[in-house]
């Protein structure tokens, strides 16, 4: 079955001043800035410091201001009446219902996917999965992010279903920053039990195997709630 060729869930990139690269000024400053906030460089509930983020990327504060606005609809940041931006802090009550419903999502997606993906689309995740492994192994945690949430974004493409694409994007965005920090862990267990857990996914993927995708996907994302929540609970 053809895909629909959904654009990617994850666009984070690293700071550089957008006129080192082409693009729009907006494409650019937007995944960087979100790449800055995803990666905790400001602390749950501090504000965005806008004058540092205009020098270090080259650009007005209008253009800056209007990539806040898209941050905020996503729910990374909060907008605050004539006082800048702060970034949203989550509860570990909200934390917990959005990753439980994210882990629905990601369960009938593996199903889906194991019924409709393309042999492209396949070998499109498994170089994903060693490139994101080789990040793991150099200890490259924004790369290893990057390539991570590439992973899942290629499996909800291949699920091949609009509806379940954009409510789970729009839940992505939510949990960017949380999902982030799930591995940064002081002992790295559960960076390593994820990088196991990918291996599985890719296993049952390879063998359309539907139930074991889901189940896999399903306690992936109640094993990363419990990790966030514990690594949250701790700072």
């Amino acid at each position: 079955m053809r895909s629909r060729g959904y654009p990617s869930v994850n666009d984070e990139q690293t700071l550089v001043p957008p006129t080192e690269r082409g693009g729009t000024l907006h494409n650019e400053i937007l995944p960087q800035l979100r790449a800055f906030v995803v990666e905790g460089n400001v602390p749950d509930g501090g504000r965005i410091p806008e004058r540092e983020l205009c020098e270090m990327l080259g650009v007005s504060r209008t253009p800056l201001r209007e990539a806040l606005k898209v941050l905020a609809s996503e729910g990374l940041i909060e907008l605050l009446p004539n006082r800048g931006a702060r970034v949203k802090a989550l509860s570990a009550v909200e934390i917990a219902e959005l990753f439980d419903l994210m882990a629905g999502l990601e369960a009938l997606a593996g199903r889906l996917a194991c019924e409709k993906m393309t042999a492209e689309q396949f070998d499109r995740i498994e170089e994903l999965h060693r490139s994101m492994y080789l990040h793991y192994l150099r200890g490259d945690r924004p790369g290893y992010f990057s390539d991570n949430q590439e992973i899942h974004s290629a499996l909800f493409a291949a699920a091949d279903n609009q509806p379940l694409f954009e409510t789970a994007r729009s839940l992505q965005d939510r949990l960017r920053r949380v999902r982030y920090a799930a591995n940064l862990g002081e002992n790295g267990e559960r960076w390593k039990e994820a990088v196991r857990e990918h291996e599985l996914l890719l296993d049952a993927l390879r063998r359309r195997a539907s139930g074991d995708a889901a189940e896999i996907l399903f306690n992936h994302l109640r094993r990363t709630k419990a990790a966030v929540i514990a690594y949250d609970s701790g700072n």
